[in-house]
């Protein structure tokens, strides 16, 4: 039942181990600075922008304003994707990976940097939705790229885990993000918190400059690439020099069946890190710190989750493995929720442990199979477009969704029919996919 590749071989088994191991490498630190940067907003969202940027009306107001600004970044991130992959296709992965670091931590940065509504008035808000906009086009143009170095330089047969390197920069951006927030609450009163000890994440986030420098000049560009190069540039002279053109003409349903099997993996995955952090702190009076080492210690068995469940779509195929998760997810969406409403910190553990360890049985091969759906030409504009459609879809309004649904309905179950309905979208998604696949 696995997919079968619709291409060559990812990557050719005669490379140096050295190389193989340094691109990884570099993929995995790209990914988790690039997170890291991306979910300090969600967190500093869900506990201190509402009330610095909108400031008037209710809390829930000014929440409901944050997650939408939260949600702007995620709406951009598949014209990040295009404009990546159009131009990663065409002219390599490690130019555009490195551009999307350099991005990342210019707006990162300004997010730190800026000015409240109290200080600049109607300005700050909008400031802030621009360097949201621009995180999501930074983030969107990231993914494809560091999962393309890690999976196309992969011996035969272990795809699944080196894609899955690229997958860890998620918990890794999540604990660090999580860790940085925790001490600079330690280290601050509230008041001085939210002057200017929720900024200190976002200056942090400079350093991506950095690491951007590093891959520009240190790590090759991937072999399936420059195997294709001389294809590509045949292309070029006819009507078929555009990826993106024949991924909307030929390979759209792909792209579309991709984005609606991972849509219910994002959405649930920002709903745990912060929906709920909003939900238990603003409703249910547990403690922000709490919540936090929570979310710290449960993203932590991620690192550990991610990669085993990649390897295991290495043996057993990416669809088996893949369509485990996402029935997971449907199945846990209710006792989550019933535990996190005890208002008990141990029961929102093991609630939310549970949720990620789903989470993570589909996350890990996801990187290995969204790039065995496309051929090396067309690879990172089908694979991210398909990945961020469901950011899209799911990720970037699931907090919102979440809030509105909370006050609304007045019961959390009606956040997990909600995280049912995407996984019933996920599995037709995955059965169509699996069908495809078995007849070809």
């Amino acid at each position: 039942m696995d997919m079968a590749p619709s291409a060559q071989p990812l990557a050719p088994t005669a490379l140096p181990t050295v190389n193989r191991r340094r691109v990884a490498t570099a993929a995995a630190l790209a990914s988790a600075v690039e997170w890291y940067d991306y979910f300090v907003f969600g967190i500093a969202a869900a506990l201190v922008l509402g009330d610095l940027y909108f400031p008037a009306g209710s809390s829930t107001a000014g929440v409901l304003a944050s997650f939408a600004t939260f949600a702007v970044g995620f709406l951009a991130r598949p014209l990040g994707g295009i404009v990546a992959g159009q131009l990663g296709d065409k002219r390599g992965r490690k130019p555009m990976l490195v551009l999307a670091l350099t991005l990342m931590g210019l707006a990162t940065t300004g997010i730190g940097l800026l000015p409240t509504y109290d200080t600049i008035g109607v300005a700050a808000p909008i400031l802030l939705v621009a360097l949201r906009v621009l995180q999501g086009i930074a983030v969107g143009a990231q993914w494809g790229g560091a999962m393309l170095l890690a999976t196309e330089y992969a011996p035969e047969g272990k795809r699944g885990v080196y894609g899955s390197v690229v997958q860890l920069g998620v918990p890794i951006g999540v604990v660090t993000a999580n860790t940085v927030f925790l001490l600079a609450g330690a280290f601050t009163t509230d008041t001085q918190f939210a002057a200017w000890g929720w900024r200190v994440p976002f200056l942090i986030g400079l350093f991506v400059l950095g690491l951007a420098w590093y891959i520009h000049t240190k790590v090759e560009e991937t072999p399936e690439f420059r195997d294709a190069e001389r294809a590509l540039a045949e292309k070029e002279k006819s009507q078929e020099s555009s990826p993106l053109r024949t991924i909307l003409r030929d390979h759209l349903g792909t792209v579309l069946l991709a984005g609606g099997s991972f849509a219910v993996n994002t959405a649930t995955f920002y709903i745990l890190i912060t929906g709920v952090l909003d939900y238990t702190t603003r409703e249910l009076d547990m403690k922000k710190s709490a919540v936090l080492t929570v979310s710290l210690c449960v993203s932590l068995t991620q690192l550990i989750l991610i990669p085993a469940a990649a390897a295991l779509s290495d043996r057993y195929g990416r669809i088996r493995i893949y369509t485990l998760g996402a029935v997971g997810i449907a199945l846990w969406a209710i006792p989550l929720f019933l535990l996190i409403d005890t208002g008990s910190l141990l029961w929102l553990a093991v609630g939310t442990f549970v949720a990620s360890c789903f989470l993570s049985i589909m996350y890990g091969p996801q990187a290995a199979l969204f790039a065995e759906l496309f051929t090396p030409e067309m690879r990172y504009t089908g694979a991210s477009l398909g990945y961020q459609i469901a950011a899209v879809a799911g990720g970037g309004l699931a907090p919102f969704v979440m809030v509105l649904l909370l006050e609304t309905t007045g019961t959390s179950m009606s956040v997990s029919a909600y995280i049912i309905g995407l996984s019933v979208i996920a599995l037709i998604s995955i059965k169509v996919l699996a069908d495809r696949a078995r007849s070809r």
